[in-house]
C-alpha cells in the first residue's frame, strides 16, 4: 500500500507490533515468558514489555482499574512518520497528539479509525534522524 502526498513517497513498511492491554502485567509477563517468548522490554513490574517474534512484536500495555475503551493498538511501520501525521491532518484526522520519540528507540503518533481501533504510525530512531528537525 503506498501514499502519495506532496510528492513525497509514503509508504506503509511492515507491520511492527501488536500491543494487547492486560489487567495484570505479572500473570501476562509471567504467561507468555512461560510460552518462551523472548523478552526485549520492559518486565513484570513494568507499565509496558515487548516481546520479540522475530522482528514483530508482541507489547502487554498495563491497564488498572476498569476495562479499557479498547482491545490493544496495531503498530504499522512508516517511511516517514512526520510525513504520515501531516497527511493525517490534512485528511482532517485528528491524531492524539504529535510525533514524538519514545524511550523504546521509536517515533511515532496514535491515531483512531472510525470503528475506535488504535492506530500506531512509527518508525524507529535511526531510520527517521535526518527527518527530525534539531533542537537546542
Amino acid at each position: 500500500m503506498s501514499m502519495t502526498s506532496n510528492s513525497t513517497q509514503l509508504r506503509i513498511e511492515s507491520l511492527s507490533a501488536v500491543t494487547l492491554v492486560t489487567g495484570d502485567m505479572q500473570r501476562a509477563v509471567a504467561f507468555y515468558t512461560h510460552l518462551g517468548f523472548e523478552k526485549r522490554h520492559g518486565g513484570a513490574e513494568a507499565r509496558l514489555t515487548s516481546f520479540d517474534l522475530g522482528g514483530v512484536y508482541l507489547n502487554l500495555i498495563a491497564h488498572a482499574g476498569p476495562p479499557p475503551r479498547f482491545w490493544g493498538r496495531i503498530i504499522l511501520h512508516v517511511s516517514d512518520v512526520d510525513a504520515m501525521y501531516r497527511r493525517a491532518l490534512e485528511l482532517g484526522l485528528t491524531p492524539e497528539a504529535a510525533p514524538r520519540d519514545a524511550e523504546w528507540g521509536e517515533r511515532y503518533f496514535h491515531l483512531v479509525d472510525p470503528d475506535g481501533h488504535e492506530l500506531s504510525f512509527a518508525s524507529p530512531l535511526d531510520t527517521q534522524a535526518e527527518q527530525i528537525p534539531a533542537t537546542s
